[in-house]
């Protein structure tokens, strides 16, 4: 389906690696903390693209514009920051992708919304990224997705034009980001997609309910 491609892009949380257990556990130690009961995974996951927004959200039906919301959100970053790699773990099939766009000649990296205060730890701790030709964390520009200037400066790292880069993410804000910056776009519909959304309106160029169909999307890299 797609052409002339040389490198594919992955939002982080909820794309390759599911993170829920460790963001949800580590709001949920809050709760637990102040006496409230805690809640089972399943009510975090589907929020845990959001990060504290969504966790928090979950936790305390707490909202950014809340008084109390910048503290809580502090205690829940040190919280995740003491376990992030605890349970954090590769969706199925990850792995072998990565490999194959590495045999297939393609570059590949991660533009994600979570700070590097996390994303370089998390992302030096576990060997899947060993490959990874450029990580951009939430900080990493003056903006984040759903502006394209991430997916840019992950274009540039790799030395490459936008036009030759994909971009997977499981959020409409990814889509969004990926389609400004002149790339093409893929909506990753096993990621979390709180709210149940509806992912044909995301107008992604293509959708895969399993990381290794992108497989089946991409063209074989000519030979050089």
């Amino acid at each position: 389906m797609f052409e002339g491609l040389r490198a594919v892009l992955f939002d982080l949380d909820g794309t390759l690696i599911d993170s829920a257990p460790d963001l949800g556990a580590a709001a949920d130690q809050m709760r637990v903390a102040r006496g409230l009961p805690s809640l089972p995974l399943d009510v975090y996951r589907p929020m845990a693209g959001a990060g504290a927004r969504g966790m928090l959200g979950i936790a305390f039906g707490i909202t950014p514009d809340h008084a109390d919301f910048p503290a809580l959100r502090e205690e829940f970053f040190r919280s995740y920051e003491q376990r992030m790699t605890q349970s954090t773990f590769a969706f199925q099939g990850v792995p072998d992708l990565l490999a194959r766009l590495v045999e297939r000649g393609l570059a590949w990296g991660v533009v994600t919304n979570k700070s590097m205060r996390f994303t370089g730890p998390l992302t030096a701790a576990m060997p899947l990224f060993s490959t990874a030709g450029a990580v951009v964390g939430g900080d990493s520009t003056p903006h984040s997705k759903p502006h394209p200037e991430p997916l840019l400066e992950a274009a540039r790292r790799l030395g490459l034009a936008p036009g030759q880069c994909v971009y997977v993410g499981d959020d409409e804000r990814d889509i969004v980001a990926g389609r400004a910056a002149g790339m093409a776009t893929v909506a990753a519909t096993y990621g979390y997609l709180g709210g149940r959304p509806d992912v044909g309106a995301w107008r992604a160029d293509a959708s895969i309910s399993t990381p290794l169909a992108l497989l089946d999307l991409l063209k074989p890299a000519r030979a050089a």
